[in-house]
């Protein structure tokens, strides 16, 4: 990005010299023509750079409004989602439980059960992306 704006400025200053040199050989008569023709050249290039801002913005803002929509999950994600996911952990939490009881007695059962916990709590968006978002009234996870 950095090496096409270069480029651009590049391009520019020899437009300017171009004007300038033109205003040399052709005289004080043609330099308000020149400098309308090199303004209107600026403008030009200022509005096409405007107008791909605008448009890059508009997409990104169409973006959030799609992603809202959704409820600013990705598709899948949802209650039923979550649901499904905690109950495969509870049901393999019973051999964790039992191989870590068998070798490790109760510090191991400990170890494996905050490891389920922390596992649950990270797929549910604890310390996820939406963690930091507040919820507002009406937003609820049965509600999709």
């Amino acid at each position: 990005m950095e090496a096409r704006q270069q480029a651009r400025d590049a391009e520019l200053k020899k437009e300017l010299d171009a004007t300038l040199h033109a205003r040399r050989e052709l005289g004080e008569e043609y330099e308000t023509a020149l400098v309308d023709s090199f303004l209107d050249k600026v403008e030009q290039r200022l509005d096409s750079a405007v107008d791909r801002r605008v448009r890059r913005n508009l997409a990104e803002q169409q973006m959030v409004v799609a992603r809202d929509a959704r409820g600013g999950r990705g598709p899948g994600e949802g209650w039923g989602e979550r649901f499904g996911f905690a109950v495969v952990t509870l049901v393999l939490a019973i051999p964790l439980s039992a191989i870590a009881v068998v070798n490790a007695h109760l510090p191991g059962l400990l170890i494996a059960w905050g490891g389920i916990v922390g596992v649950n709590a990270l797929h549910a968006g604890v310390w996820g992306p939406r963690a930091g978002k507040r919820r507002e009234r009406g937003d609820t996870d049965w509600e999709e």
